[in-house]
């Protein structure tokens, strides 16, 4: 079982990175030989990731939701996420192929992605008694008080200059 860290803590870094989400969603339940292939060719190139750390993958979590499966992966860059995608050695290429083979556009799956470049400073995070999670698992933990103690604060990490609170009474600045 994953360590837990009891109180509050913040995942920081001075670095850019890519939130890059993926995921597939079953649209006819009952076509078993279209989406059961399809959800087992992300794990190999997950396991692929996890043993070549200088492909650029910093971390990544896998959530189940109604009709699918999402990952959640940290990236050093875009450029190290694009040349993984379309790496002639690696296994992303031959599921590809092989999604579009087997599914196309019948419709029986569907897959998605999101892909997101971050800048330092322009995120924020808050972990409450968790294990390393999210960003948190790619960076670590940092003890959220002092400069990390609020949300603006946090996502304001470093800026020269606080922005304007929001005009509008009931902010909810220590939400997170």
């Amino acid at each position: 079982m994953a360590e837990i860290f009891p109180g509050r803590y913040a995942a920081q870094t001075d670095e850019p990175f890519v939130v890059f989400l993926i995921g597939m969603r079953v649209n006819r339940l009952f076509a078993l030989s279209s989406w059961i292939p399809v959800a087992k060719a992300m794990p190999p190139m997950l396991a692929e990731l996890k043993r070549n750390p200088e492909l650029g993958l910093l971390h990544f979590e896998t959530l189940l939701y109604w009709r699918g499966v999402a990952v959640v992966q940290y990236w050093r860059s875009f450029e190290l996420l694009h040349a993984y995608a379309h790496a002639r050695d690696a296994a992303h290429l031959p599921a590809w192929a092989e999604f579009n083979r087997r599914v196309g556009g019948n419709g029986s799956v569907g897959i998605w992605h999101e892909t997101y470049t971050v800048a330092p400073g322009q995120y924020e995070t808050i972990y409450a008694n968790m294990p390393r999670f999210g960003l948190g698992g790619a960076f670590g933990f940092q003890a959220a008080s002092g400069r990390l103690e609020t949300a603006r604060s946090r996502i304001n990490r470093g800026s020269a200059k606080e922005p304007k609170p929001p005009a509008e009474q009931g902010s909810h600045d220590n939400a997170g």
